[in-house]
């Protein structure tokens, strides 16, 4: 499984980036995210099965898988320090949510750990549709206007040790958005709030836009999703050359009939 508008300022001056500003501090008085703050949603439960999201009763196989797929990202986030984990694929509908979703439930089952989990597919945000919990403000509301990330954060029922960070509203100028100051100092502000939180970023696809490469430098390592029986075998290999640099911690192969 794993193998502008007007000018407001004189040209002499640097107009301040407010939001960057908020970023920096937020309405905590604090530099660190109060995960405290959260919204608490409950899940639609029919959703759930049908979506194929970890409940504790799905099969047992099923769910191993993944706790399997815990064990190895895990062992190599301990071993190399990491808090920050990618999720993509190379093309679209390849399972990426699913594998993040149930990946970060799988995780913040362990005692020792709690999981933030992103939808950072800015221009098809869908993360909470997964868990049959209503649309609401995300990351793409934080990236755009003034408000503090705990406005946005989002506790899905049952599942305790997990917060999710939802898309919001959709961005055209998602890459740009992704590289942003802004952006580069929430990772931080996420890296900054516990050792034992792994951060899950779900990403677009590699090849169908720059969205993740433009964003993958921020993350410690990535894990790539692929489709058996209709991903192309050099469709993966452009996704890796394209990662380039990135660490691969390794592949999950969705819908396998093994």
């Amino acid at each position: 499984m794993i193998n502008a508008a007007r000018q407001l300022y004189p040209p002499t001056r640097t107009r301040p980036d407010l939001r960057l500003q908020a970023a920096r501090k937020t309405r905590t008085g604090s530099d660190e995210i109060d995960f405290q703050r959260v919204h608490r949603a409950i899940p639609d439960v029919k959703q759930l099965e049908e979506n194929r999201i970890l409940t504790g009763f799905e099969p047992d196989q099923f769910r191993e898988s993944y706790n399997l797929l815990r064990t190895q990202i895990l062992h190599r986030f301990r071993k190399n320090n990491w808090q920050v984990l990618a999720v993509t694929s190379p093309g679209e509908g390849e399972g990426t949510s699913l594998t993040a979703i149930n990946l970060a439930i799988s995780i913040a089952r362990e005692i020792a750990y709690s999981v933030l989990l992103v939808d950072a597919n800015l221009r098809q945000p869908r993360m909470l549709d997964h868990f049959g919990i209503p649309a609401r403000r995300g990351l793409g509301d934080y990236l755009t206007g003034e408000i503090s990330v705990e406005e946005l954060l989002v506790k899905p029922g049952q599942y305790e040790d997990l917060v999710i960070l939802p898309g919001g509203k959709p961005l055209e100028r998602s890459a740009e958005m992704l590289n942003s100051p802004l952006m580069k100092q929430l990772v931080r502000q996420m890296r900054s709030c516990s050792e034992n939180r792994i951060v899950i970023f779900d990403l677009p696809p590699v090849l169908s836009s720059t969205d993740t490469l433009s964003f993958a430098a921020q993350t410690d390592a990535a894990l790539l999703v692929i489709e058996d029986g209709y991903t192309q075998k050099q469709d993966l290999e452009d996704a890796v050359q394209r990662l380039g640099n990135t660490e691969l911690v390794g592949t999950v192969l969705n819908k396998s009939q093994d």
